[in-house]
């Protein structure tokens, strides 16, 4: 996931275009194929070995349109542009005829991506609804049709906000948690890698390259956001069976406002419980459990939760 191209002001959100020409080469080069949007749903079904990267952008920045854009057109390289549509021609922006150009390459997709990109999982189902609806209603006007892809803004989401875009009809959703698709995942609660200039270097790359999915029945709480009176939640994964050498995981949380390693244990041969000390401090809590494979690959699970002031 990509936000910015070759704004260095932004550091938490942009990336060196000298890196992302070099990223794409890593891509290419390593054998891995770029998933055309239309066939999301089908490559996580068949040949599950082999290695595929889905390209996203949120919030279609005049940036990207400038100088990402011409790479990926050169190259025919698949993505999706998430756009908000509040903001579409604004200062810094992307205007509707650069969206609509985009549109009519048949590798692109254009995903919604809210229409405030506010702060909405802290609002009422109400509000929420009603700001996605509008921006249904304006794709619908200026590109004659919705997208099935949504990006939470922020990363953000409940089970009630993930339950309004199933409801409006929406087939996928992606949030800002790290990790590795496959079919196991939920549809509506899909992860993806953030790259930006500190978690974008190169050879973090590479290794995010040789990321595998960890495949999980249900991760407890299910809700993703969290209230102060379940704050620290008690966290538990259940995996599927099966796993190779599941008992040398290791889990990361950033409790307390301070990254650590967890303390962790298995209640039964697939049911891994970590134990969060202090409470999460700040907007998000986030924890991150990984599992060494050979030949360098790693299996990597992340979880974000939205801290509620409440």
């Amino acid at each position: 996931m990509y936000h910015r191209f070759d704004e260095k002001k932004y550091p938490s959100t942009n990336i060196q275009l000298d890196v992302f020409k070099e990223q794409i080469d890593i891509i290419e080069n390593s054998g891995i194929d770029f998933i055309h949007p239309e066939n999301f749903e089908k490559s996580l079904s068949e040949n599950k070995k082999s290695r595929k990267v889905l390209l996203t952008v949120d919030d279609g920045l005049l940036s990207f349109y400038k100088n990402a854009w011409p790479i990926l057109k050169e190259k025919k390289i698949p993505f999706i542009l998430f756009v908000n549509t509040r903001e579409v021609g604004a200062f810094n922006y992307m205007n509707w005829d650069q969206i609509i150009e985009l549109q009519k390459f048949n590798f692109v997709e254009i995903g919604n991506h809210s229409h405030s990109h506010e702060y909405l999982v802290d609002e009422s189902s109400e509000v929420i609804k009603k700001d996605i609806q509008k921006s249904i209603e304006i794709f619908e006007t200026k590109l004659g049709k919705n997208s099935k892809f949504f990006s939470y803004p922020f990363g953000e989401y409940s089970i009630e906000f993930k339950k309004i875009i199933k409801d409006l009809g929406f087939k996928y959703a992606f949030g800002q948690h790290s990790g590795v698709i496959d079919e196991t995942k939920d549809l509506w609660e899909l992860p993806r890698f953030p790259i930006n200039e500190k978690y974008g270097e190169i050879n973090r790359f590479k290794t995010l390259m040789k990321t595998l999915p960890f495949k999980y029945r249900k991760i407890y709480p299910e809700d993703k956001y969290l209230l102060q009176s379940k704050n620290p939640p008690v966290v538990k994964i259940e995996f599927y069976e099966n796993i190779q050498n599941l008992e040398i995981i290791s889990c990361f949380s950033n409790e307390g406002n301070k990254w650590r390693n967890s303390n962790i244990s298995f209640l039964e041969n697939n049911l891994l419980e970590i134990k969060i000390a202090e409470k999460f401090v700040g907007e998000r809590g986030r924890i991150n459990c990984s599992l060494r494979e050979t030949d360098g690959f790693w299996r990597w699970l992340g979880i974000q939760y939205v801290v509620s002031e409440k």
